[in-house]
C-alpha cells in the first residue's frame, strides 16, 4: 500500500473495477448506501464495524486495512477513544500486534487515555490476549514510570507474568525488574506476586533467594489471616487461593530451597511444619481441595528426604506409593535417580517399570508452572544420563545427555549447557557411533548462532 493511498480510494477503485453500482456493493457488504457514499466522499469517518463489513464485501482477509486505518485515524489525526477502543480490541482479536504497537506509540502523548488503556489491558489479560495486553501494560508503565501508584505496580506485575517463558535468562531479567514493585501492590495481591516470584527463582535454582521470598510470603500471610479472615470467601477476596494456602505453601517452598542446597534434615523439618499447619487449620469446603494436595506432597516429600539422607529402606514403600499416585511420577523418578547416583544403586528395574508412564508424564505435567516443568524435564534427562554413565551404559547415557543438552539450549539454561558439554567431553571417546558427534555438532551450532545474534543485538544498541 502506498502511504498516500486512502481507504476511501481503495473502496472507490474496487467498486469501479468490479463494475458494481454503489447500491449493489452496499447490499453486498451490508453497509447502508448513504453511509457508503458519505465514506467515499470523505464526509463521514469509517467506524470499525463498517470497515470490517466493507473488507468482507471486497473479499479480503479480516484486518486487511487496519494498518492504513490506524495511520489515517490515530497517527495523522487526533485519536478519539470511541474509535480507538474498538480498533485496539479488533487488532488483539486478529493478532495484529504491529498495528497496536504503531498506534499506541502515537496516542500515549495524550495522557487522558492512560486509564482507558490500562482497563483495556486488564480485559485482554482476562481473555488471554496476552501479547496485546503486554504491549498496553508496557505503554502504561512507561507513561507512569515516575509515579508511585498501585496501578504502575500492577502493570509491572502483569508484565512480569506475561514475560515468563522457557528462556531462563529472560525469566531472571523479568524477576529482577519486577521485584522492586511488589510492596506497592495491594496487600492481598502481594501474596500471589511473591508466590509467582518465588516459583520463578525455584525454576532458576536460586535457592537463597527462594528461601528469603518464602519467608516473606509466610510472614505476610500470617498478618493477612489475622486481619482479613473474612476475605477467605472466594467471592470477596483478591487472592487466587484461600489465605491459609500461602502460609502452607511458603513452608513447602522453604523445604524445596533446603532440598536444592542438600540440607535434607531442614527440608524434612519444614515439611513437618506445613503438615502441622494443615492439621491445625479450621477448614472450609474449598480448603479441602488444597489440603488434599498438600497431604500428597507431605507423604511423598517425607519419603524423598529420608531417601536422600541415605535411608534406602523406604525405597520400596516410596515406589509403591507413586505406583498409586501417577500424577507425580516424573518428580519421583528424578528423586530416585538422585539417590541412585549418590549411592551407586541399581534402579534399572524401576526405570523399566515406570518407562511408559515417565514418557506420558513428561507431556502432561500438572500443578507446575511452565518454567518448573521445563526445569523438571531437563533435570530428569541430566540425572538419567549420569546414571547410565555410572552404570557403564555409555550409549544410553549419551542419548539422554544429548536430549538434555537440546532442551537446555532451548530454555537457555547456561548452567545445564555447561554441565552437558563437560559430560560430553568426558565420555565422547567411549562412543564410537558418529551419529552422536553429528547431533552434538548441530546442537552446538544452535548455541553459537544464538550468541552471535545476541552479540549483534548488543552491538546495534551501542
Amino acid at each position: 500500500m502506498e502511504p498516500t493511498t486512502t481507504i476511501r480510494s481503495f473502496i472507490e477503485d474496487h467498486i469501479r473495477k468490479q463494475g458494481y453500482t454503489l447500491q449493489y456493493f452496499a447490499d453486498l457488504s451490508g453497509v447502508n448506501a448513504g453511509t457508503l457514499s458519505a465514506i467515499i466522499k470523505g464526509t463521514r469517518p469509517i467506524a470499525m464495524a463498517q470497515l470490517d463489513l466493507i473488507t468482507q464485501g471486497m473479499n479480503l482477509e479480516p484486518g486487511h486495512f487496519y494498518e492504513l486505518y490506524g495511520a489515517e485515524c490515530f497517527v495523522e489525526s487526533s485519536p478519539h477513544w470511541r474509535r480507538l477502543e474498538p480498533f485496539l480490541q479488533r487488532c488483539a482479536e486478529l493478532d495484529k500486534l504491529d498495528c497496536i504497537h504503531r498506534v499506541i506509540q502515537q496516542v500515549t502523548d495524550d495522557r487522558s487515555y492512560i486509564s482507558e488503556l490500562f482497563e483495556m489491558a486488564e480485559g485482554m489479560f482476562e481473555r488471554e490476549q496476552n501479547q496485546a495486553a503486554l504491549m498496553l501494560y508496557e505503554c502504561v508503565a512507561e507513561c507512569e514510570k515516575y509515579q508511585h501508584s498501585e496501578r504502575l505496580a500492577l502493570c509491572h506485575y502483569r508484565i512480569f507474568t506475561l514475560s515468563l517463558s522457557q528462556d531462563q535468562n529472560q525469566n531472571l531479567r523479568a524477576a529482577v525488574l519486577f521485584e522492586p514493585y511488589i510492596n506497592r501492590l495491594d496487600e492481598e495481591r502481594q501474596l500471589d506476586a511473591i508466590k509467582d516470584l518465588a516459583n520463578t527463582y525455584l525454576a532458576l535454582r536460586y535457592y537463597d533467594k527462594l528461601f528469603a521470598l518464602a519467608d516473606e510470603l509466610e510472614q505476610k500471610s500470617k498478618v493477612m489471616q489475622v486481619y482479613t479472615t473474612k476475605k477467605n470467601n472466594h467471592d470477596k477476596r483478591i487472592t487466587a487461593y484461600p489465605l491459609f494456602v500461602y502460609g502452607v505453601y511458603a513452608n513447602l517452598l522453604k523445604a524445596s530451597a533446603c532440598e536444592g542446597q542438600e540440607k535434607y534434615k531442614e527440608a524434612l523439618y519444614y515439611t513437618e511444619v506445613y503438615t502441622d499447619l494443615i492439621k491445625n487449620h479450621d477448614s472450609t469446603e474449598e480448603d479441602w481441595i488444597y489440603i488434599d494436595k498438600f497431604k500428597f506432597w507431605t507423604e511423598a516429600n517425607t519419603y524423598v528426604y529420608q531417601l536422600l539422607m541415605g535411608d534406602l529402606t523406604v525405597l520400596p514403600t516410596y515406589i509403591n506409593y507413586i505406583e498409586k499416585n501417577e500424577s507425580e511420577v516424573l518428580p519421583a523418578i528424578i528423586n530416585i535417580l538422585e539417590v541412585a547416583n549418590q549411592l551407586d544403586e541399581d534402579i534399572d528395574e524401576v526405570l523399566h517399570r515406570f518407562g511408559d508412564r515417565i514418557n506420558s508424564e513428561i507431556n502432561r505435567l500438572q500443578g507446575y508452572t511452565k518454567q518448573v516443568e521445563s526445569d523438571l524435564y531437563i533435570t530428569f534427562l541430566l540425572k538419567r544420563s549420569i546414571y547410565h554413565f555410572n552404570r557403564g551404559q555409555d550409549s544410553e547415557g549419551m542419548k539422554q545427555l544429548l536430549a538434555c543438552l537440546r532442551e537446555a539450549v532451548k530454555s537457555n539454561k547456561q548452567q545445564d549447557i555447561i554441565h552437558c558439554v563437560a559430560l560430553y567431553e568426558r565420555y565422547r571417546t567411549n562412543i564410537s557411533t558418529p551419529d552422536y558427534a553429528n547431533q552434538y555438532k548441530l546442537i552446538m551450532m544452535e548455541v553459537e548462532n544464538y550468541y552471535d545474534k545476541k552479540e549483534n543485538r548488543l552491538f546495534h544498541l551501542t
